[in-house]
């Protein structure tokens, strides 16, 4: 049994973090290790998370100097993980038990490198709001204008990651970037639609920022894809336009 990395960043998330790691903890797929990185510059948390999990020998917490952000925390974490396999997951999202068995399951029987999961999308009160699909995707014409890849469902082969395949600094769509180069490598994510993941969406979080996903989408096209100002701008009409299509849905 191959082991998993599990990458968890944690910024001010105390309120779920105990229903997050507990969900991965429990997971049918015994061999795997949980980096928790933390990433707040107000220490006042980490004790609790000290002092609840450092006796655990599959739990290692790193603390970041400074704040560097999500992105950059699950670059670190990935720098510091030991296994052949890589996921994530938020600290305030919720696995299903079997989500890591039928996903490496699911991988190896169709020879993919990365996979996502469909899931469910929860309020601050665990209620279900809405879902997503999983579908695979081909090339980065599949997920320029919408992407549902959502992180928290994401396995991946660590060797995929690199100085240029990694994640992106951005506070929003960093995730996105990190898509859209392992297609650009020619490389298929592919999609297990079973409901693995349940995805939180809170009011105050970076995620449910229109004004952030804007200015965050339009560098992803402009300084990361390389596309024109046109260009830029056309795409992110197309992305925000399906953004508010998925938004009505919910």
């Amino acid at each position: 049994m191959d082991l998993v990395s599990v990458i968890i960043p944690y910024f001010k998330k105390k309120k779920f973090v105990d229903q997050s790691i507990s969900s991965v903890l429990n997971q049918s797929y015994s061999n795997i290790e949980i980096i928790i990185v933390y990433d707040d510059e107000d220490k006042s948390d980490l004790e609790y998370l000290r002092k609840i999990y450092n006796s655990n020998k599959k739990i290692k917490i790193i603390v970041n100097k400074k704040n560097i952000g999500a992105g950059f925390s699950r670059n670190r974490g990935i720098r510091e993980s030991k296994g052949k396999y890589v996921c994530f997951i938020d600290s305030d999202d919720i696995w299903k038990k079997e989500k890591i068995e039928n996903q490496i399951n699911h991988m190896r029987k169709n020879n993919y490198k990365i996979s996502h999961t469909s899931y469910e999308i929860i309020n601050d009160k665990n209620e279900i709001i809405g879902s997503r699909k999983a579908k695979d995707f081909y090339n980065i014409k599949d997920i320029l204008t919408s992407c549902d890849i959502g992180l928290s469902s994401v396995i991946l082969e660590k060797d995929l990651i690199n100085d240029q395949i990694q994640f992106s600094n951005l506070k929003t769509k960093e995730d996105f970037v990190l898509w859209l180069k392992i297609l650009k490598s020619k490389v298929i994510i592919g999609g297990l639609d079973e409901n693995l993941l349940l995805w939180r969406k809170t009011k105050n979080s970076l995620s449910s920022s229109t004004i952030q996903k804007l200015f965050d989408g339009f560098r992803v096209y402009k300084i990361y894809m390389g596309f024109n100002l046109i260009f830029s701008l056309y795409y992110l009409f197309c992305l925000s336009l399906n953004f508010i299509k998925k938004r009505f849905n919910d």
